[in-house]
């Protein structure tokens, strides 16, 4: 479905609005290479500097389909940008539009020179409801906008597309002082609010109040849309709660050129996003409305309470913590931990009955939990992510380091056949090993040789597949979860011996909100470890 835009033949009339899912170069590239109906991808904003944003919670549900965020801002600065951006390949019928913030007008200037190179396009976010100093600040006044946008198209020789607040009395008013400083197109909408969630008593958003989004605002944002598009004849791309084929045809009625579509993607696998925009322009060239059927409405971003019951350390920075119920999980499914005013963390389940999980101390929040007293109360949600599945009869090997038994220890337990190699620094570091060996054949490495075999775990798994027959390996599944280095070596390993199809990994890329929205966990392939994994196949 080829959509005209400034002065480009796109493939397709849909952009991801920025903040959502495409927050990383790997799922740029990946949305470029497979998914021709996204003509307009938009980054993440990024402003002159490094910024870490909110700690978690950052995401939250108020109701199906409707959700509250605040991130923040995160970003790597715009020098560290200019490289990611540079290395994309970007197909010709797309546009690349790539979304700045600053917190003065020289600020915007700055990053617009460093990053224009590497664009197709600039956003400038006047509108982000939840960043003090920032977006929504500056987008509520119309000199302001005036100031900037001017400033930003005297300095590129890209088109410069102002993204519109809709917490404003008057957009129109704030889109006619864009247009009338030279703005190429426009944005609108951003989220609406800030709004405000709660749980158990307890506001959830660490910042306290985010933007809202999600189908709760499509009104809201069909209304600004057609509101700028009575004073300007601009290209505008429309945003705001879309998720039917409906939905977009409101947005050309309303006079949107390209409709972003975001919240809606909640949830779902890289495969399913796919399908769904595929299915979407199908819709709009039938005259038909299958794609929302797509939409999980269905997922669960509630917190359940848990208490804490026992807290053991196990050496200096690790730690078992179990609590006082069951927390219905399968094996590669991981939950969320949330301890009101100091954070959210993702864990998989050492065990599911009664609830356990392994901490290890390498941050603020972990570092909480390392001396949590026991009757604390805190809070879990999920499980998120895709189980594993192993085929009926196949032998488990599961590699793991760090935290990684608890992620692979379930596996073993629920299907059997199992064997696990875990290593680490040194004996005092090992931990649930009495536990493994009930449900599987275990083997040990430690780096000093204080416990089992003295040297890498990936070293006596080597030795184990040497000594295997080769028609028993075509039985092996394997399961690998750990630190970066460990995982890539487990791999390298199990392809001297074995195929891809039988390897399955789990490597910490940090995710934030655990449902494939904020783009923290990309894997290098462009896939999301929260809803493509947390166990994805060798890449």
């Amino acid at each position: 479905m080829k959509t005209s835009f400034l002065g480009k033949t796109l493939s397709g009339p849909f952009t991801i609005p920025s903040g959502i899912v495409t927050t990383a170069t790997p799922i740029i590239q990946y949305v470029f290479d497979h998914m021709p109906e996204v003509g307009v991808l938009t980054t993440k904003s990024i402003g002159l500097e490094p910024r870490d944003g909110y700690r978690e919670p950052v995401f939250s549900q108020y109701a199906p389909g409707c959700f509250v965020n605040a991130v923040g801002l995160t970003n790597p600065g715009a020098e560290t940008s200019l490289a990611l951006l540079g290395a994309l390949e970007v197909p010709e019928d797309r546009f690349l539009l790539t979304s700045i913030f600053g917190g003065s007008v020289e600020e915007f200037v700055a990053v617009a020179k460093i990053l224009a190179p590497v664009s197709d396009g600039l956003e400038l976010n006047l509108s982000c409801p939840h960043a003090t100093g920032y977006g929504m600040a500056m987008g509520q006044d119309p000199e302001l906008v005036r100031e900037i946008t001017a400033a930003v198209k005297a300095a590129v020789d890209i088109p410069v597309i102002p993204k519109l607040t809709p917490n404003t009395p008057d957009i129109a008013e704030i889109a006619g002082a864009a247009i009338e400083a030279g703005a190429d197109a426009l944005c609108a909408i951003n989220t609406v609010g800030p709004g405000y969630t709660s749980a158990h008593g307890h506001p959830v958003l660490s910042n306290g109040a985010g933007g809202m989004s999600g189908k709760g605002v499509l009104p809201i944002g069909l209304k600004c849309v057609r509101e700028v598009a009575e004073v300007t004849d601009r290209p505008i791309i429309g945003c705001g709660g879309a998720s039917s084929a409906d939905d977009v045809r409101a947005f050309f009625d309303a006079g949107a050129s390209v409709v972003g579509i975001g919240s809606a993607l909640t949830g779902l696998t890289t495969d399913e996003i796919a399908s769904y925009f595929r299915t979407l322009t199908q819709d709009l060239e039938t005259g038909i409305n299958r794609a929302e059927t797509q939409i999980r409405y269905d997922i669960d971003m509630q917190f359940r309470p848990v208490t804490l019951v026992e807290n053991t350390r196990v050496c200096e920075d690790i730690a078992i913590l179990r609590f006082d119920r069951k927390v219905k999980i399968q094996p590669g499914e991981f939950i969320f931990l949330w301890v009101p005013g100091v954070g959210e963390k993702p864990f998989s389940a050492l065990q599911d009955d009664p609830f356990s999980l392994v901490v290890i101390d390498v941050g603020i929040f972990t570092h909480a939990l390392m001396d949590l007293p026991p009757g604390t109360e805190a809070y879990v949600r999920g499980p998120h992510g895709i189980p594993v599945d192993p085929p009926k009869g196949a032998r488990i090997m599961a590699v793991a380091g760090g935290t990684g038994l608890a992620a692979v220890y379930q596996a073993a337990r629920d299907f059997g056949n199992a064997e696990v190699f875990a290593g680490a620094r040194t004996a005092e570091r090992l931990y649930f090993l009495d536990e493994c060996r009930k449900v599987a054949e275990v083997h040990v490495a430690t780096d000093d040789g204080s416990a089992g075999y003295h040297g890498m775990v990936t070293e006596l798994l080597r030795k184990r597949l040497q000594e295997m027959p080769e028609a028993e390996r075509h039985n092996l599944m394997f399961y690998n979860c750990g630190p970066e280095p460990m995982v890539h070596a487990a791999i390298a390993v199990q392809r001297e011996f074995c195929e891809d199809y039988q390897i399955f990994s789990a490597i910490d890329y940090m995710t934030k909100c655990g449902v494939g929205i904020c783009g923290a966990c990309a894997a290098p392939d462009g896939r999301r470890l929260c809803v493509d994994g947390p166990f994805l196949q060798a890449w």
